[in-house]
């Protein structure tokens, strides 16, 4: 099988490397100096788990230069840069290319369909962890299940299942606990409940995460993001308790509170955040079923004017 990922950051070197070890990899990206890096030293991944430290060759080029069409295109870059990189390696999508993304957030199929029909856009989560230590050189630091399904809704052609098992034994085999579900929607819509709640919380108050449970102000606030983010969902199929996702939220930050999210590192450092792809989303998936989201959506203007600064 024939894999292209684009975006040779954490996540990309860490699925790229090891999915090398059973089928043809390559990476897409922009850094002329870390693509010449990974070329000549290979994707190195070290273990925060005491495993042996894995050195693949995997070729890395620049984005625009590859033409013939690939069997699965993975994208890990910053969601807002999903159609510039898709429109620049227009050339690695055939009629019969898969294109994959396990970014965080939600709404990324939206943009994907502007390159490729309903049979052939697959969505997905991963609770694996990975950071970079130099350009060619990350560190697995988390082994959870990577999920993903199909994005068509009712009524649309869905992906082959063959294709799709294929997929997920490909993945199991380079290491990867994998799953195909029938339900992707929910698992993305379960993730993005922290994600667009107590994430983006901690990352405008610039707090670590257990602060967002412990002030009264800003857990009232969080409360009510969460019951938002239930009711949109729900208009996509997505069914939550809005009460027990309370419950789930709070004590993910009792168990984690000295953790910082990717939107307060974003907000810190004055880059552009993927506010629209976790906010966003829900504002957008609310206001297709004709609801409002009046705190997600002055939440995602708060972001939007800090990254402004």
């Amino acid at each position: 099988m024939q894999i292209t990922v684009i975006g040779p950051g954490a996540m990309g070197l860490l699925f790229g490397g090891k999915l090398a070890a059973c089928a043809d990899v390559s990476l897409i990206g922009s850094n002329e100096g870390n693509l010449k890096e990974i070329n000549s030293k290979g994707v190195t991944i070290k273990s925060s788990f005491g495993d042996e430290t894995v050195t693949r060759m995997v070729p890395a080029y620049r984005g625009g230069s590859r033409k013939e069409p690939a069997d699965v295109v993975m994208l890990f870059t910053k969601a807002y840069q999903i159609r510039d990189v898709l429109n620049e390696n227009r050339g690695l999508i055939g009629p019969d290319t898969l294109l994959l993304t396990l970014q965080n957030g939600a709404g990324h199929d939206r943009v994907m369909r502007e390159f490729a029909d309903s049979a052939h856009v697959l969505i997905g989560t991963t609770k694996q962890g990975s950071y970079r230590e130099s350009a060619s050189v990350i560190v697995n630091s988390g082994l959870g299940e990577t999920v993903f399904g199909g994005a068509s809704t009712a009524g649309e052609q869905a992906p082959e299942r063959g294709r799709l098992e294929e997929l997920r034994d490909l993945f199991e085999r380079a290491g990867f606990p994998c799953a195909v579900s029938d339900n992707i929607r929910y698992e993305v819509w379960n993730k993005l409940m922290i994600n667009a709640s107590s994430s983006v919380l901690s990352g405008i108050l610039q707090v670590v995460q257990g602060y967002v449970a412990e002030n009264e102000n800003a857990w009232l606030v969080c409360e009510d993001l969460i019951r938002e983010i239930c009711a949109a969902a729900a208009g996509e199929g997505a069914v939550f308790d809005p009460e027990q996702q309370i419950a789930r939220v709070r004590a993910h930050l009792k168990n984690a509170p000295n953790g910082y999210t990717s939107i307060y590192a974003d907000l810190k450092y004055g880059r552009k955040t993927e506010a629209d792809f976790i906010c966003g989303a829900v504002v957008r998936a609310a206001n297709d079923n004709g609801l409002r989201v009046p705190v997600q959506e002055t939440i995602l203007r708060l972001v939007h004017a800090m990254e402004a600064r």
